[in-house]
């Protein structure tokens, strides 16, 4: 008899999960398609921003073409090859991570992209989980035009700052598309760390790193790494 009740109880609480599962996997699917259609009106990382969130959504086409060359160049050069996730760099930072070094590269725009739209800043395997999930998803179902166009619109810029339109009107006060390479190549310098790293007269690292980045622009013209958006 309680063998028959244990049975009962762990037949129950697998149902009770499996419904979870599948509740979670509908949801999270009607959530990347409506995305797919409609501007990302909020992310968590801007309610949790003490400092505000200034944004204007803007569509891909009414962006200067090198602002994605540029994320491209500084973020992720493989973005138009990969199915989402760059297993080489992942490699390569797992190994670092061993070595006690840090190595920023191994999430690709993909994968940033996810963790903007749908989930929240910081580490560990649960979010980690959910952070592939969701990127294989909006792979599939977005493609890699609208995942730039949606990595544009809401990627911090600055002090309560997201988006390139806000970025671009904040720093130069004129339109993401009208750019010039330098100003484009600056704002990606900073991308990574933009509480920390000036987008006006830059000094040191970011400074040298944004003229890298502008240099390699040409190249992701050059070789077509930019293809799957033009």
């Amino acid at each position: 008899m309680a063998k028959a009740k244990q049975g009962s109880f762990i037949l129950k609480l697998f149902f009770f999960f499996l419904k979870i599962a599948i509740y979670f996997l509908l949801f999270s699917l009607l959530w990347i398609v409506i995305y797919k259609f409609i501007p990302v009106p909020i992310t968590a990382t801007m309610v949790m921003d003490k400092n505000g969130a200034q944004r204007e959504w803007v569509d891909l086409s009414a962006i200067d073409s090198d602002i994605p060359r540029a994320v491209i160049a500084a973020e992720d050069s493989k973005f138009c090859a990969h199915d989402g996730f760059d297993a080489q760099a992942i490699q390569k930072a797992i190994e670092n991570n061993r070595q006690g070094k840090r190595l920023r590269g191994g999430s690709t725009i993909s994968q940033q992209t996810a963790k903007n739209a749908f989930l929240w800043q910081g580490g560990g395997y649960f979010r980690k989980g959910l952070e592939a999930y969701f990127t294989y998803l909006i792979e599939k179902i977005w493609g890699k035009q609208r995942i730039m166009e949606v990595y544009l619109n809401i990627a911090e810029t600055g002090i309560g700052t997201y988006g390139i339109e806000a970025g671009a009107q904040r720093y130069y006060g004129k339109s993401a598309q009208n750019l010039s390479v330098n100003e484009a190549a600056k704002i990606a310098a900073a991308l990574p760390s933009p509480k920390k790293r000036a987008v006006i007269a830059p000094s040191g690292f970011t400074r040298r790193y944004g003229r890298t980045i502008a240099a390699r622009m040409g190249v992701v013209k050059r070789n077509g790494l930019d293809g799957c958006l033009y």
